[in-house]
């Protein structure tokens, strides 16, 4: 009698192995997106940190408004070095879904910044000078200076 496997069984146990490995690789793409989401999170939660230490040293929040494409506008907390790593670094994590938008008020009293998280399609993360850390389905306008609500 001959030992061994048979052709059938061993392409059966080929396509289970194949089965299960798709499945794990689905449930990582998922973990690392959730990952990304939580660290563009984590950089923003840390802006908003370092702008209280910002405003602490200026008086304000900048002199220059800024608008959506401004997160590097002169004379505003988004040129504070450890702000624009922050920002870049959230950049970085959400990939290719959304730039971080970063608005100043014209008189520095007031800023705001958010970023689309990845997982949820149209979903944003927000926080502002008032102490708002929002996550919602609206994106922060163009020169809003607070989360929308």
């Amino acid at each position: 009698m001959k030992r061994g496997f048979t052709l059938i069984e061993l392409l059966v146990v080929i396509a289970i192995i194949g089965v299960l490995s798709a499945v794990v690789l689905a449930s990582l793409n998922t973990a690392r997106n959730k990952g990304n989401d939580a660290a563009v999170k984590a950089d923003l939660d840390g802006i908003r940190a370092q702008a209280t230490l910002y405003y602490d040293d200026h008086g304000n929040y900048g002199t220059n408004a800024s608008t959506a494409s401004g997160c590097g506008t002169a004379d505003t907390l988004f040129t504070d070095a450890k702000i624009t790593d922050q920002i870049a670094a959230a950049n970085a994590a959400n990939g290719t879904v959304a730039e971080i938008t970063c608005n100043v008020a014209a008189n520095g009293t007031a800023y705001a910044v958010s970023g689309e998280l990845i997982t949820t399609a149209g979903t944003y993360y927000c926080v502002d000078s008032a102490g708002a850390a929002t996550t919602g389905s609206t994106a922060l306008g163009a020169t809003a200076t607070s989360c929308p609500s």
